[in-house]
């Protein structure tokens, strides 16, 4: 796909999401916080299907959904999409400011709607903050998605099947959260809106005003031509002879 056709559609990708995500928090805020439809009747069913192996794994997949596993798994992709030293420093280093700064921004947005969890009785995970957006949705997300761009960029083989195990992580994380009564599943659809507008903003960013970076990243190696001192070397035979004049 050209530059170009890549970064329109991030650009309308980002517009879509953004609409998507401000319609849900004002509908959120607009009904002061309460659940809104299905929310109840999903976390209804959680609590009635809680066996214990079933809790363990909803905890140990949501323990990788933000803090330092999900910081480690961004230092990956930034190692994955810088080929040089030098450019790996500097993707790693985007990565991490990415990741940090949609943190920030969701905090913020957290903070402004206010929105309580669900009941307390209903948790079998700690949780702390308000509940709308959720951050480890969006936290995962982000980090899925940056995750699959390496992989989309990097990986020479293999690239459906690691794609589809990232994307079902995150998702898996996002609905954890639900599974563990610490939030609704409206706070899990707005972490997933947040995260690919930032996602597809960030591309946006990279295709429209960072095409050297953007190119610095994908282009491929090319094999370097022989040096002087090399073709002097070479066999007569192979030696470059300059073609001969028309009689």
């Amino acid at each position: 796909m050209k530059r170009d056709d890549t970064g329109e559609i991030a650009g309308s990708t980002a517009v879509g999401s953004l609409v998507a995500f401000v319609l849900l928090t004002l509908i959120v805020t607009g009904h002061d916080g309460a659940p809104l439809l299905g929310d109840q009747a999903i976390t209804s069913w959680s609590l009635a299907h809680r066996p214990d192996v079933a809790l363990a794994l909803a905890r140990g997949v949501t323990y990788t959904g933000t803090g330092v596993v999900a910081y480690a798994l961004v230092v990956v992709a930034g190692l994955l999409l810088g080929r040089t030293a030098r450019q790996r420093v500097g993707t790693v280093a985007a990565c991490v400011a990415a990741l940090a700064a949609a943190q920030a921004v969701r905090f913020t947005v957290m903070s402004l709607v206010a929105r309580p969890r669900p009941p307390m009785a209903d948790w079998a995970t700690h949780a702390s903050g308000w509940s709308f957006p959720s951050g480890h949705t969006t936290t995962s997300a982000v980090t899925g998605g940056l995750l699959i761009l390496a992989v989309l960029a990097r990986a020479p083989q293999c690239k459906k099947t690691l794609v589809a195990l990232i994307g079902s992580w995150a998702v898996l994380v996002g609905l954890s959260r639900v599974y563990l009564g610490v939030h609704w599943f409206s706070d899990v659809v707005g972490g997933w809106l947040f995260a690919i507008c930032w996602l597809s903003l960030l591309l946006y960013v990279l295709t429209r005003f960072l095409p050297r970076a953007r190119s610095a990243i994908s282009a491929p190696r090319l094999r370097p031509g022989p040096t002087t001192e090399e073709r002097h070397d070479a066999p007569h035979d192979q030696r470059d002879v300059p073609p001969r004049s028309a009689p």
